[in-house]
């Protein structure tokens, strides 16, 4: 089909202020979407929302305006904003049935965000990886390892396996356990464990200690030692214990039983 130069100049007349508008709208309308979610960031900080929330909102708002946004551009074509959100329901649809378990990831997200079994900052094992959780998306949960590795974990994976959080609560007991020999005396090893706990500083000596005869092993009577300590001193109480009683032990001629294996050579007789 031609058009002469008079059809080209009517249609640029009649759809040049329209182009000119959505380009416009959608600018400025992108602009303010990016401004009102990082107000919106800025207020949820300023009021301590939970850091697991902020990002999951954040996106949540940015995008709905944009989308809104694009709205307004189509219907300034002429396109039925009905007919446009018909489309894209389907279009939706049809990405869903692609996606099913990335959407099974987003619905993880969602239950992880609402019922909080951990928050960001929370030290978790699960799927048989443990870290802190660095941040929760809507599919997957980052976790920094305690070498400074990243592990990401699809939601879905977490929301369907079992979970341990080890920082829920603000204290925790340190489980350790500390052999001697047969022949050494269980009351005196007691008393060293106690006093190698009482030097702790970072134990939590308003509640009592056990330290308990657990077992008669194949070569080292064991006692379990448990103290409390606040959850972020857990691995400063345990790599303090393990050090200060072996020296402990030593100093008060306490053996600390190791795998021995006696070794019988028989000579055949007549011979040395």
């Amino acid at each position: 089909m031609n058009f002469d130069l008079t059809q080209i100049t009517e249609l640029i007349v009649a759809y040049a202020p329209r182009v000119l508008g959505a380009i416009i709208t959608l600018v400025v309308g992108f602009w303010i979407a990016g401004l009102i979610a990082r107000k919106a960031k800025g207020l949820m900080d300023k009021n301590n929302v939970d850091k697991t929330l902020v990002p999951f909102i954040y996106s949540l708002i940015n995008i709905t305006i944009k989308v809104l946004v694009l709205f307004s551009a189509a219907s300034m074509f002429g396109i039925e904003v009905t007919s446009f959100i018909a489309i894209f329901g389907a279009l939706a649809f049809a990405i869903g049935l692609a996606l099913q378990g990335n959407l099974s990831h987003l619905a993880a997200g969602i239950l992880i965000l609402f019922f909080k079994p951990f928050r960001v900052g929370d030290f978790i094992v699960t799927n048989g990886y443990s870290g802190t959780v660095k941040e929760i998306q809507i599919f997957n949960t980052i976790l920094t390892t305690l070498d400074n590795r990243i592990i990401i974990i699809p939601n879905g994976a977490i929301s369907s396996s079992p979970l341990e959080n080890l920082t829920a609560n603000a204290s925790r007991k340190v489980p350790m356990t500390f052999g001697i020999g047969y022949k050494d005396d269980i009351d005196k090893a007691r008393t060293v464990l106690q006093q190698v706990a009482k030097s702790c500083e970072l134990i939590d000596h308003s509640q009592p200690i056990d330290i308990l005869v657990t077992e008669l092993a194949d070569s080292s009577v064991n006692f379990a030692v448990r103290p409390w300590c606040k959850t972020e001193d857990y691995w400063g109480v345990y790599f303090y214990m393990q050090e200060n009683v072996k020296k402990a032990f030593d100093k008060e001629g306490v053996g600390i039983p190791f795998p021995q294996r006696d070794v019988h050579h028989y000579y055949p007789e007549g011979k040395k």
